[in-house]
């Protein structure tokens, strides 16, 4: 299967972004809630993803039904078997948003790309062209 190398490019910047604000996020907030016990410590795994407090994460949606159309939705998990208050999360949430929000040009010069609110989820929308190969 092909793959555009500009699609790469884009993922593995847009990685990058998430692993830098799954970063910030970990030491603001890492240390509110117990981790899952089955969840390994901070720092275990070579993905963040994989570890510590946050899983954070974009996923790509079309965007049907929805009011901003097609983008990345922040996906957000709190890894921890207590219940995280809505107010407490929604704090979660609008960082991690600001945070990407403020990153966008740096990992993406150039493009328009922009966080916005779409209903109870933040979105990432804007220029997802790729030109030419």
């Amino acid at each position: 299967m092909y793959i555009h190398p500009k699609l790469i490019r884009f993922n593995d910047d847009l990685e990058a972004l998430f692993k830098e604000v799954d970063e910030i996020l970990e030491n603001h907030w890492g240390n509110t809630f117990p981790l899952h016990p089955n969840r390994p410590k901070r720092g275990a795994t070579s993905n963040p993803e994989m570890d510590g407090l946050f899983e954070i994460a974009p996923d790509f949606t079309v965007g049907l039904n929805s009011q901003k159309g097609r983008g990345y939705i922040v996906s957000l998990r709190v890894a921890t078997l207590e219940k995280v208050p809505p107010e407490i999360y929604e704090n979660f949430m609008e960082e991690a948003a600001r945070l990407i929000a403020e990153r966008l040009p740096i990992y993406f010069p150039g493009r328009n790309l922009t966080v916005v609110r779409d209903g109870p989820i933040f979105k990432i929308i804007g220029d997802f062209s790729l030109g030419s190969a």
